[in-house]
């Protein structure tokens, strides 16, 4: 017998491949709700963000835990208090996190309405712009933000213009999970959606997997925000999370046993 390229061949007869590399398995989740402590987030008349994306999270939490317990879900936050932006992706890091999950809320003229799926990537209009200027000036409350995200200024266009021209590895399989969200949010949460989009957000920055950023509607729009603050409804939401969450963890493992 003598061996090529990884096979052992016995003379006149077919070649034996080695062992098969192991199935991927989406083991770990990491879920992030945006803001918190003395970060408030956008606001309504009573909702603020920082409460509403932590509802949201926790009920999706919840069902990923009762329905996969393979699954291992590692929260930002649960509770009202401030993260800062670079150590939510540190614990994503640090946990070997498959996927990173941040929920908000969105701010805007009273009429606009909506959700939107963000990954990252360079922003293509003025308005994808002004939504990651707004989610990234949170770092003005952090102590040395400017050693911290490498001279990152947050408002500043031309900060933002260059770092979006960042391209995460991940991508591909980033665009793939928001357009599942965004799809069930669409269909059967029936959601009005403003689609998938890309921008330069700094706690989507340092995460080294497939990341999103959800924002889950608009609280200056009155009638979204009663919608959003209620519980209900919230688990609704949490409910078309978990769906496209179940969808692209069948996808990737059935997709790596072939």
């Amino acid at each position: 017998m003598f061996s090529l390229a990884g096979f052992a061949f016995p003379q006149n007869s077919e070649p034996v491949a080695g062992p098969l590399p192991a199935r991927y398995r989406l083991r770990t989740v990491v879920l992030d709700a945006g803001h918190g402590g003395k970060d408030r987030g956008c606001a309504g008349v009573k909702a603020r963000e920082a409460d509403v994306a932590l509802k949201i999270i926790l009920a999706l939490g919840r069902q990923i835990e009762e329905n996969m317990p393979d699954v291992k879900v590692v929260y930002t936050r649960k509770t009202d208090v401030f993260v800062e932006l670079a150590d939510r992706a540190g614990i994503a890091n640090k946990n070997n996190a498959d996927l990173f999950i941040s929920v908000h809320c969105n701010a805007s003229a009273a009429s606009a309405n909506g959700t939107e799926v963000w990954t990252m990537g360079p922003h293509k209009t003025d308005a994808n712009l002004t939504v990651a200027k707004r989610e990234n000036s949170v770092i003005l409350q952090e102590d040395n933000y400017k050693e911290r995200y490498n001279g990152f200024d947050p408002t500043s266009p031309q900060s933002h213009i260059l770092f979006s021209l960042y391209q995460s590895a991940h991508i591909v399989n980033s665009i793939r999970f928001a357009q599942k969200v965004d799809r069930q949010f669409r269909t059967t949460v029936g959601r009005p959606s403003r689609g998938v989009k890309q921008a330069g957000f700094l706690v989507l920055w340092k995460s080294t997997m497939p990341a999103v950023l959800i924002e889950s509607g608009f609280l200056t729009n009155r009638q979204e925000e009663l919608y959003l603050n209620d519980k209900t409804n919230q688990t609704y939401m949490a409910s078309g999370i978990y769906r496209a969450f179940r969808d692209y963890k069948n996808e990737l493992e059935a997709t790596s046993g072939e």
